[in-house]
């Protein structure tokens, strides 16, 4: 069953090419579709989207990054291998307090990666956890952005919380997880001063059964946060979301319409299924 939230990578013109590389890097993944705009994959189990059109001055950060889960080093060592080639290490790989076997990574495309040795059902066996980062002017907000999640997501489930528990970050979050419809996911407050925060660069597409449930997160998200083009928007906590029917890859690609309704989805902010339909 396809999850409620999904990953989106946001590149210039490097999709296909980059999801090509990723099923390289790590075991059971695969290609489901691929078009000029659009290609949708699943990355050891877990579905992505990436697509083409990203603005040059955006770039990727690790405010939004990728925590994959390894049960055996020689996996770690076989993937860090791969995603360091033209990429760039931000945590050297070795031992760490949370791990024996740890590094982050960013890509040569700048996207960044956690390799983590540990055990699968701890992330209930989801192997690539979605990871956001709180800090430059979000520093602090951790705590705050999981419980607006809460309260948004009814079928939103606690998994734990850490503390920093001295210096200047006392009292921050280390590390929370929480799962939204089954969805794995995890956040904390940077342990060190940053000057970046999220972006566009890196989405969570949530998929909506209908139109009432994409004007309640629609709402929800933009109450004090941004109203975004085509289905975008940004949360209080400034990570960016896009609101969209469940079906969107159908209207937009294999439709008898799929050109109409895409030149209506331009014009939009948020998602009316019935014009798309009707387009």
């Amino acid at each position: 069953m396809e999850s409620k939230i999904i990953p989106s990578l946001w590149f210039e013109a490097e999709a296909a090419e980059a999801m090509e590389f990723y099923q390289s890097v790590f075991p059971g993944s695969k290609i489901i579709r691929s078009t000029p705009i659009l290609v949708v994959g699943s990355l050891a189990g877990v579905r992505f989207l990436a697509l083409n059109g990203r603005p040059k001055a955006i770039k990727p950060n690790p405010a939004i990054s990728f925590m994959v889960t390894f049960e055996r080093r020689e996996e770690i060592d076989a993937a860090w291998a791969r995603l360091l080639d033209g990429g760039k290490v931000y945590m050297e790989l070795g031992a760490y307090d949370w791990s024996d076997y740890y590094g982050w990574v960013a890509d040569k495309y700048g996207f960044t990666w956690q390799l983590y040795l540990g055990k699968l059902e701890d992330v209930k066996h989801q192997r690539v956890v979605p990871t956001l980062m709180f800090c430059g002017p979000q520093q602090g907000n951790c705590e705050s952005a999981v419980g607006f999640y809460e309260r948004l997501f009814p079928d939103f489930i606690a998994q734990g919380i850490l503390r920093y528990p001295e210096g200047e970050f006392k009292g921050q979050v280390v590390h929370a997880q929480f799962a939204i419809a089954e969805f794995v996911m995890a956040a904390m407050d940077s342990g060190v001063p940053q000057d970046f925060t999220f972006n566009e660069s890196v989405s969570l597409s949530l998929m909506c059964a209908d139109q009432a449930e994409i004007d309640r997160y629609w709402d929800g998200f933009t109450r004090t946060g941004a109203e975004l083009p085509c289905g975008w928007c940004r949360d209080p906590y400034g990570v960016h979301w896009q609101v969209v029917p469940r079906n969107i890859d159908e209207l937009m690609t294999q439709a008898p319409n799929a050109k109409q309704a895409f030149s209506a989805m331009l014009k939009m902010r948020k998602i009316v299924i019935k014009d798309l339909e009707n387009a």
